[in-house]
């Protein structure tokens, strides 16, 4: 059985390896960067070239924040999600988030084609694909907070919420059915996800996101922990399950509206980190839980990350395509060793 202070000593060792893992993907790139230069950099000293200093502070290490924002947050909205579902297939995008943020985007992108000169310059503009995703995920978490107060049943509002997101991706299909080859094209690159490019004002505002939407799953730890005994026993035990439902969703969709506006649709993470977490930690009490899916999905997005720059190359892979190689056969193999999902 594990106590406490085996708890404390696992995520002393997450803490641990995510740091070696964050020095480790500012090292590596088209340029490798020695270890002891990074130091050097973050100690005020300089780098031996120039070069190395502004890779690092203007590209590199807001990459690596950013990656460990989207990776924990999430891993958090997964957990929120099947907890509050009971379903282990749920993840952060089972409301439809995602493919409202599509549309946004689709809307923009494909809009340029149609609608000419405005839209083919608004979308050079920095904010341009943050703001049409934002806005894209912001009207389907309206429509999915304006029916959990009037249904119950939160299977219910499960299957709204991917109606939302069938209704959605075909408005998306059409778009992309209408457009011509180059707009499909940089549709289609975003929808690859990327973790570069971010600036420090981005990062900063993803950051505020992420601090909000923690806030709100922390408080709702308690609740968590009473809604895995079912709703009934939640409600004898005083919970208002319409106001907890409401939070931990409205939790979600800032932790997943904001990650998918600046880094796009990232697959895989926030359905699998739970159940990985599981694995190890088994136990179903949420104050242990959301801050070792936290870790560990920021640990695995540092991971896919590090794996997709191809050191020593000049490409990048899609960040979508290595969550995807990198994580699931680590979920099979260990679905299939312990034949067990502990949910």
């Amino acid at each position: 059985m594990q106590t406490p202070h085996t708890f404390r000593l696992h995520f002393i060792v997450l803490f641990v390896v995510l740091f070696v893992l964050f020095f480790i993907n500012l090292s590596v790139g088209s340029v490798s960067i020695p270890l002891n230069e990074i130091f050097s950099i973050f100690l005020g000293k300089g780098a031996s070239k120039e070069t190395w200093h502004f890779i690092i502070l203007q590209y590199r290490l807001p990459k690596a924040i950013t990656a460990m924002l989207a990776g924990g947050g999430l891993a958090i909205s997964g957990l929120l999600m099947q907890t509050l579902f009971r379903n282990p297939l749920a993840g952060p995008f089972v409301l439809g988030l995602s493919s409202g943020a599509s549309l946004g985007v689709a809307i923009l992108i494909l809009g340029a084609s149609a609608f000419g000169g405005f839209f083919g310059t608004l979308i050079l503009s920095q904010w341009s694909l943050v703001i049409a995703s934002a806005m894209g995920s912001f009207l389907v978490l309206l429509a999915v907070l304006a029916v959990t107060f009037r249904i119950k049943d939160t299977m219910a509002i499960l299957i709204i919420g991917l109606m939302f997101g069938s209704v959605t991706t075909a408005v998306v299909s059409v778009l992309s059915y209408f457009s011509d080859a180059e707009q499909l094209q940089q549709y289609i690159f975003w929808s690859f996800g990327s973790l570069g490019n971010q600036s420090w004002q981005g990062v900063l505002i993803l950051g505020i996101s992420f601090l909000v939407g923690l806030i709100l799953s922390v408080f709702s730890s308690k609740s968590l922990n009473a809604l895995l005994l079912g709703e009934n026993y939640a409600k004898s035990m005083g919970l208002r399950i319409k106001r907890t439902t409401f939070i931990i969703i409205l939790a979600t969709s800032i932790l997943a509206g904001s990650i998918t506006a600046f880094v796009g649709p990232i697959a895989f993470v926030g359905l699998a980190v739970p159940h990985l977490v599981r694995q190890f930690y088994k136990t179903a009490n949420h104050f242990v839980l959301l801050p070792a899916v936290l870790i560990c999905g920021s640990l695995l997005m540092l991971v896919c990350d590090t794996v997709a720059q191809l050191p020593l190359s000049e490409f990048t892979l899609p960040i979508n395509a290595i969550t995807s190689l990198v994580g699931a056969p680590v979920v099979i193999w260990l679905l299939v060793r312990k034949r067990k999902l502990f949910f």
